[in-house]
């Protein structure tokens, strides 16, 4: 199945979170039958900017899915000193995982609360130059405030309120998108095993 170029919605957009659940349920189905959906919420509570992934990973938790796994939250999150041994455990513990990554990201000033999704791994620390692994067959990703420039300093004075409001949409979206594929999945697989 394939899709289109990546989606980019700003966050307060009146349609964000219909278009944004349809375009990850478009995505989820790259998805293999059986394939574990896991989900990799990179950042860090440290700094306002970067605690986009875990306040997703923070909301996913609550709804205790059995959907999907979810690694990265504000009491563990999953950042560049921890990233790699995360995803060895991951690799350890599942089998051929589907794996979303979600990460904050700087952007053009125009794009600043700005919410991407799109095929493709999201590459972390690429922002403050730093060379970490790819993350996800998929990616979710909020541009949180503008890059080119002191992006240590910017992510430091990113505004709690963008960052908490985007990653409420993001995890309500993902939640609903994945229980959806999951549902559809099931009922495809009892349709052709002849159960009714």
């Amino acid at each position: 199945m394939e899709t289109n170029s990546p989606i980019k919605l700003p966050y307060n957009s009146p349609m964000i979170r219909s278009l944004l659940q349809q375009e990850l349920s478009n995505l989820l189905g790259l998805a293999l039958p059986h394939q574990p959906i896991v989900v990799i919420c990179i950042g860090t509570d440290r700094s306002t900017g970067d605690s986009l992934g875990p306040l997703v990973g923070s909301s996913l938790a609550k709804y205790r899915s059995s959907f999907m796994h979810v690694f990265g939250t504000i009491a563990e999150p999953v950042h560049a000193l921890n990233l790699a041994d995360t995803l060895a455990s991951i690799h350890k513990q599942f089998t051929h995982p589907f794996i979303i990554g979600i990460d904050a990201c700087l952007g053009q000033a125009s794009s600043v609360g700005c919410i991407q999704a799109g095929q493709g791994p999201v590459r972390p620390g690429a922002g403050v130059n730093k060379d970490l692994p790819p993350v996800g067959d998929i990616h979710i990703t909020g541009i949180v405030n503008v890059g080119g420039f002191m992006e240590y300093f910017v992510l430091q004075n990113t505004r709690l309120h963008l960052v908490m409001s985007m990653s409420e949409i993001i995890s309500q979206c993902l939640y609903y998108a994945t229980s959806k594929h999951i549902r559809s999945m099931n009922m495809n697989s009892e349709q052709s095993t002849g159960i009714h």
